[in-house]
């Protein structure tokens, strides 16, 4: 009497839950289940409106991510670094994805070292541009030279001196050597003058 009993519950067991499936799970139950996308994409074209097809379509690329080769085997297409690459079925093994990841990593270091050598060639030809500029600017670029005052003593003092060249004096004669006498004087009494000025204002 227990197994009888037994038996009508575990009947009625699968009973609720094949009512309870989906009808689209009960017919995928019966019918074999596409192998890759191709075959997917070829049932997905059966279905009745645009919205479905479109639907089922999505589902085909949400289940798949290899495509068939025309020579046989799958091809997987990575949009992040634009290639491509062989696997072995419809989807990439734990192992093919740890491949394609590392190949990731790669990519994203030669397009860092890439960028930073193109932002160097780009400073150092803004840098080779602008020198001849500002070279050219301080060739044209004419410096003001500041003017002598006409009543300095050194001047004169140079004046006298140059004068004395020219006109090849000798040594120790009294008009030759007056002209920087005379200058000496004129500087022992500007010094004098101005300690003597010195003290008499403190």
């Amino acid at each position: 009497m227990i197994e009888p009993r037994r038996s009508a519950l575990l009947i009625a067991a699968i009973a609720g839950c094949v009512v309870l499936q989906p009808l689209r799970a009960h017919a995928q139950w019966w019918s074999r289940a596409p192998a890759d996308f191709e075959e997917c994409a070829d049932a997905a074209e059966k279905a009745g409106t645009k919205e479905a097809r479109s639907s089922a379509l999505s589902e085909c690329n949400a289940k798949f991510a290899g495509r068939r080769k025309p020579g046989g085997g799958y091809t997987y297409f990575d949009f992040m670094q634009n290639r491509s690459f062989d696997i072995a079925g419809p989807n990439p093994t734990p192992e093919e994805q740890k491949q394609i990841d590392e190949q990731y990593t790669a990519y994203l270091d030669r397009e860092r070292r890439n960028s930073i050598a193109a932002a160097l060639t780009g400073k150092q030809q803004l840098l080779q541009q602008a020198q001849p500029v500002q070279r050219a600017s301080f060739r044209n670029e004419k410096v003001p030279v500041p003017a002598e005052a006409p009543n300095k003593p050194q001047a004169a003092a140079s004046d006298i001196r140059t004068r004395m060249k020219a006109t090849n004096c000798a040594r120790h004669s009294f008009s030759c050597e007056w002209p920087r006498l005379s200058e000496g004087i004129k500087d022992l009494k500007k010094l004098f003058g101005s300690s003597q000025g010195k003290a008499k204002r403190s």
